[in-house]
């Protein structure tokens, strides 16, 4: 949470020298300024999210040295999952404040004709991406670990993909399906990579040991 912390303290600061350089009235230009914040930001999560993993790498080899059987007493697994959320509450965290910041008014929701489901619709888009920060945050190890970079990349294209598809917003079908569909597609492949099988998921569906 910290990590991801600092990566939106410095996106912030670049985003605010940027619209502070600029003319505020060039409304084009505004809007290419909103497109690069983005996309900066989006990168700059992932480059912390590895700058995470090398920190935890090291602290591995610190336990391994002082444990007593050699072994580390948590996997490379179980850091990713916790990497991953704690990425994700803290995205799903400061998205909510913003939102919650506003629902204080004045004003009411689509009173312009707009929907009136934008907080509804905001709800889910958190979700989605607080469920997106913890699969990606296990892709995003797997690949580290074993050199895999194309993984590494599909993580940082993903994380662009659905923050690039927030753009189609107000049309929300636009933004909320691509996204729900790529949760999809990271779950079934952070499970695959963590070990899971379909026998697995077939004897938890049925509680079976």
């Amino acid at each position: 949470a910290f990590f991801w912390l600092v990566s939106l303290l410095l996106s912030s600061l670049i985003w605010f020298i940027a619209v502070k350089a600029s003319n505020p009235q060039d409304e084009p230009l505004q809007k290419g300024l909103l497109i690069f914040g983005v996309m900066f930001s989006v990168l700059l999560q992932e480059t912390f999210r590895f700058l995470y993993y090398k920190l935890l790498r090291k602290a591995i080899e610190g336990l391994v040295a002082l444990s007593e059987d050699g072994c580390s007493p948590i996997s490379i697994q179980q850091m990713a999952y916790v990497a991953g959320v704690g990425f994700g509450l803290m995205s799903g965290a400061f998205s909510m404040i913003n939102l919650l910041a506003d629902a204080l008014g004045p004003g009411t929701v689509g009173i312009h004709g707009d929907s009136q489901l934008y907080f509804l619709i905001s709800a889910f888009m958190t979700m989605v991406l607080i469920f997106l920060h913890t699969f990606w945050g296990i892709l995003f190890f797997h690949g580290c670990e074993h050199r895999c970079w194309w993984e590494i990349m599909a993580v940082v294209v993903m994380h662009l993909a659905v923050s690039g598809s927030t753009f189609c917003n107000p049309l929300y079908v636009g933004s909320l399906v691509p996204s729900y569909l790529l949760m999809a597609a990271a779950a079934a492949w952070a499970y695959l990579l963590s070990g899971g099988s379909a026998q697995n998921l077939w004897r938890f569906v049925l509680c079976k040991s």
